[in-house]
């Protein structure tokens, strides 16, 4: 059996006195997507901002248990700009910087000091393409990315991500934003993208978790009460709470 990817231990996290997440113990290999579902507020984008330190911004914030990436503790020693490199996110909304497509993907690169215009270019091309989004755009490198589609800027924003050679992407709500369209194509793109990365994607939509993950974890009030292949949650889950959920008896 191959090793986890990442792997989550006993995990409890506070907000000042507030407990968001309880005893969070969670998984995943490489090259799989795990899909989160749950109702608003249960604390799955807490989870998946843990995973990348998002929330070091937040004062207030503890957490106890482990989080291990390759099967280091990314609270241990670990540097978080070499972390948020490893783990890319990609939000609900899609965040393009105010600059060209082309300077939108480099971008991480230049910063880590990467001047190789040759270089430059064919990571560019690399990133659009796996995000399937080269053969729109090849044409409109120099223009703002602000003049894209929403569904476009949000696969711009996958690429950018991508370009940063990730090992595990996050993607939160990535399509609640976004018209049926510009959704199946973000869908259709992650199932590409699994041959490469390990993918943990939050979601409302039931029917994408099951379209597009091959794990589903369910959270409810900080809890993660089933974690199972998708196919198993979905048509036989173990647990009442799961099957109240998926069945819309709440939630």
């Amino acid at each position: 059996m191959e090793a986890s990817k990442i792997e989550v231990s006993g995990l409890d996290f506070f907000y000042g006195d507030f407990q968001a997440l309880k005893n969070i113990n969670f998984s995943l290999a490489r090259r799989e997507v795990a899909a989160l579902i749950g109702p608003s507020g249960c604390g799955k984008s807490t989870f998946i901002r843990i995973l990348n330190r998002m929330n070091d911004l937040i004062p207030s914030c503890r957490l106890t248990g482990k989080v291990l990436l390759d099967g280091e503790d990314i609270y241990g020693s670990i540097d978080v700009t070499e972390l948020r490199t490893r783990v890319g996110m990609v939000f609900q909304k899609p965040n393009p910087f105010n600059m060209s497509v082309f300077d939108n993907v480099a971008y991480g690169k230049r910063m880590q000091g990467e001047r190789n215009r040759r270089k430059l270019e064919e990571l560019v091309e690399r990133a659009l393409s796996k995000a399937a989004l080269w053969e729109e755009v090849k044409d409109r490198l120099k223009k703002s990315a602000l003049s894209l589609s929403g569904g476009q800027q949000q696969r711009l924003c996958i690429a950018r991500s991508i370009a940063m050679e990730p090992e595990i992407i996050l993607m939160d709500e990535p399509t609640s934003a976004l018209d049926p369209i510009a959704t199946g194509k973000i869908e259709e793109l992650m199932g590409e993208l699994k041959k490469d990365y390990s993918i943990i994607i939050v979601t409302h939509a039931m029917h994408q978790a099951a379209r597009v993950s091959d794990k589903t974890a369910f959270f409810l009030l900080g809890e993660l009460v089933e974690y199972s292949d998708t196919k198993t949650l979905f048509t036989n889950p173990g647990n009442r709470k799961t099957e109240d959920y998926i069945s819309g008896r709440f939630g």
